[in-house]
């Protein structure tokens, strides 16, 4: 899984910021109830690099602006290959499997909720994905990370396994 890992540094990087999940908490203390806001933030260049930040605070607007600081700490690099992803992959996280498929040109992104803005935010313009078992947004957007840094283009095979291109291809 270390291998795997692609660190990205943040200076000059052009990052949007979409909102997955927002919710109310609540913490009962002896004086009652004291709420606050849990926010899940990814954030992405759409060419290749995303990551995501949890954000906790008394207010929404801070809870979001710390998610989008911590998903600014957690960026990685995925290969995007004419708009899709290179090969299926299916990741698991806590309750929540996913599942990514490479469609063709014009399919869009088929993808829910969660999903959805990790895959938007990549750049990815054509994928089918699936999400079973559990909903949560926390698990779904964690599973969709995993499911992204197993994935590897052709170029690495090659440079891993030190062979061509074609021999990569043609086996």
């Amino acid at each position: 899984m270390a291998e795997g890992i692609r660190k990205v540094k943040t200076s000059d990087l052009e990052l949007k910021d979409r909102l997955v999940s927002i919710q109310r908490v609540t913490k009962v203390t002896k004086g009652g109830r004291t709420f606050s806001f849990s926010a899940i933030v990814v954030v992405g260049n759409e060419d290749g690099i995303v990551g995501h930040g949890l954000g906790k605070a008394s207010e929404v607007t801070t809870a979001i602006a710390k998610g989008i600081e911590d998903a600014k700490k957690n960026l990685i690099k995925v290969p995007v290959i004419n708009g899709t992803i290179p090969h299926e992959q299916v990741a698991k996280f806590g309750g929540a499997k996913v599942f990514i498929k490479p469609a063709s040109e014009g399919t869009g992104v088929k993808a829910g909720g969660a999903m959805r803005a990790v895959l938007e935010s990549v750049g990815i313009k054509n994928v089918l994905a699936k999400s079973k078992g559990s909903s949560n947004p926390h698990n779904l957007v964690k599973a969709t990370f995993a499911a992204l840094l197993e994935m590897r283009d052709p170029f690495s095979i090659a440079e891993h396994r030190g062979i061509t291109m074609e021999k990569v291809f043609n086996g």
